[in-house]
């Protein structure tokens, strides 16, 4: 009988052990869901900041004579004239349009770029760059196991990081700095997925610990300004903020069009991209669904797939919900039929057992309001 695969394990493993975090299988790796309470890790994102592991994440390098307009022809946005400094949030799409991932481009200099990508679909987009790069001259370098990467989300995130240095609070959203340390070099974001400011890091796996227990600080504190925060609080943060999830808002069969992201995505672009000419069409047709929130009644929490209804038909499915900690109430994402996406409409949402009265709303949620 063949054995089951070991769990990949971040750099951050044995301080997520050390300090009580309840690890779970993730996308073939071992990560914390939380470190005693998901609701006590939300509120301290949004009301100082909280310390996520993301080394699970796909850090791939693209490099060479022809990396940009690779890039350029494989993601939904421009590549080409981005700055040195830039991040840009693109998809990926297939020949139809789906969404094979949704990545964070880092225009690294001229012929260079560094790719951020769902642990999930990591192995899947290498493929299919190798399937896709045809005769282009560039070199592609996974550096996810050699890397770390860590994200520090919340209101009092960049004065955290102002201690370290001066001038990382000075970027702007979705620009990034390279910082040389000794003999170390980091690479430091202002982007985040929490609906907070903040920061993502990249630096070199053998210095995870010191920077983690650097950002830290004293743990001990009552009222320590960052704790870690584990995945069940990233999914609850993100969900509130309207931020889709891969597997969940999107994936290969949903397009970034009907998922609210038509942001991320240059119909007009020079030169093509794949999975363009299908986005054209979708764009020209007439809408079928839309992404919206759902303010449910009660207490328990919507779940992926579940129906949602009005007057007995089945009118869209929901793709995300949880109990929000930020407005105290359930809440959901659905792909709704445009007919009945106006916010306010009433319907019900299938819970299986019982079925809960529901307001569709638009996104993001209010949780600012409700937690001011």
């Amino acid at each position: 009988m063949a054995q089951p695969r070991a769990l990949r394990q971040t750099p951050f493993h044995d301080f997520h052990v050390a300090h009580g975090g309840k690890l779970v299988e993730y996308s073939g790796w071992s990560m914390p869901l939380h470190y005693g309470s998901i609701i006590d890790e939300h509120v301290q994102v949004r009301r100082s900041a909280g310390l996520f592991d993301v080394s699970h994440m796909g850090r791939l390098r693209f490099r060479g004579r022809d990396a940009i307009q690779f890039l350029d022809h494989l993601v939904t946005r421009n590549v080409a004239d981005m700055q040195p400094g830039q991040v840009r949030y693109a998809m990926v799409c297939n020949d139809k349009g789906g969404c094979r991932d949704d990545v964070l481009v880092y225009r690294i200099d001229e012929a260079e770029c560094l790719m951020v990508c769902n642990a999930a679909n990591r192995a899947k987009l290498i493929e299919h760059i190798a399937a896709t790069r045809g005769d282009m001259v560039f070199k592609m370098v996974d550096e996810t196991e050699s890397t770390a990467m860590v994200a520090v989300q919340g209101p009092a995130a960049m004065d955290l990081i102002a201690k370290f240095s001066r001038s990382i609070p000075e970027l702007k959203r979705y620009r990034f700095q390279q910082k040389q340390i000794l003999i170390a070099k980091f690479l430091i974001s202002r982007t985040g997925y929490t609906g907070e400011d903040g920061i993502e890091a990249i630096l070199p796996k053998a210095l995870a610990g010191k920077a983690v227990k650097m950002m830290l600080g004293n743990l001990d504190a009552d009222e320590a300004v960052v704790r870690p925060c584990g995945l069940g609080a990233r999914d609850s943060l993100r969900l509130e903020a309207g931020m889709a999830l891969y597997g969940h808002e999107i994936d290969e069969a949903t397009d970034p069009l009907s998922a609210g992201l038509q942001f991320a995505v240059n119909l007009d672009k020079a030169g093509g991209f794949i999975g363009q000419e299908a986005l054209q069409r979708i764009a020209e047709s007439e809408p079928r669904t839309k992404l919206m929130g759902l303010l449910l009644e009660g207490r328990r929490a919507a779940r992926q797939g579940m129906d949602v209804r009005l007057d007995g038909q089945c009118v869209g499915r929901v793709t995300s919900g949880c109990l929000s900690p930020s407005l105290n109430a359930s809440i959901a994402m659905a792909h709704v039929n445009i007919e009945h996406a106006e916010p306010g409409t009433l319907v019900e949402v299938d819970l299986g057992r019982a079925v809960a009265p529901a307001a569709v709303c638009a996104l993001p949620f209010d949780y600012r309001s409700a937690s001011s």
